[in-house]
């Protein structure tokens, strides 16, 4: 990959003279011309990562596919009965889809977005902003429910112990029989 990675590369700096003064319109754009290169360079620099790292995804992706098809086809062997993985598994399972799926849409915004090198873009802030949000809202249902299915649970268990409770604190009267 013709890429470096971040921090591996060296800035040129440049010292060129103005000939009117430090506060011209000279020196300014002069200025802006140069930071214009930085940010241009730190664009380069981030985009070479995001290739490596992009190589790196495709690589997983292929992997997690053919494990994918590996696990079709070891049920599609057992026709299915006695391959429940439990719990723990399709938990692990679903949360990775999320993952993946979050990250598939940020890349598709990023793709789709027609101005993308656009600093001054708020569209795009938008739509990152609402993927996040949505995910956030997502990961937040998720909890908010688990916490509910315990929280019913342990009213269940302290139901049932109040009762014991009850049981045992209850006056016990001897059988009289005249």
């Amino acid at each position: 990959m013709a890429c470096h990675p971040p921090g591996s590369g060296s800035y040129t700096v440049v010292i060129i003279p103005v000939r009117t003064g430090l506060y011209s319109l000279d020196a300014l754009r002069f200025y802006l011309w140069v930071k214009r290169l930085k940010d241009l360079e730190k664009e380069k620099d981030a985009l070479c990562s995001g290739l490596e790292i992009l190589e790196k995804a495709r690589l997983w992706y292929l992997q997690r596919l053919e494990e994918n098809r590996a696990r079709q086809d070891n049920i599609d062997a057992k026709t299915g009965v006695g391959s429940f993985h439990g719990d723990a598994a399709e938990a692990r399972s679903c949360l990775l889809r999320h993952r993946i799926q979050r990250v598939n849409g940020s890349l598709g915004s990023v793709m789709s977005e027609p101005n993308v090198t656009s600093v001054s873009n708020p569209s795009l802030h938008d739509a990152v902003a609402d993927s996040d949000l949505r995910w956030q809202n997502t990961v937040l249902t998720q909890e908010v429910s688990g916490k509910n299915r315990r929280i019913s649970r342990l009213e269940l268990e302290k139901d049932a112990l109040v009762e014991k409770l009850e049981e045992l604190q209850a006056p016990r009267f001897p059988a009289h029989t005249h």
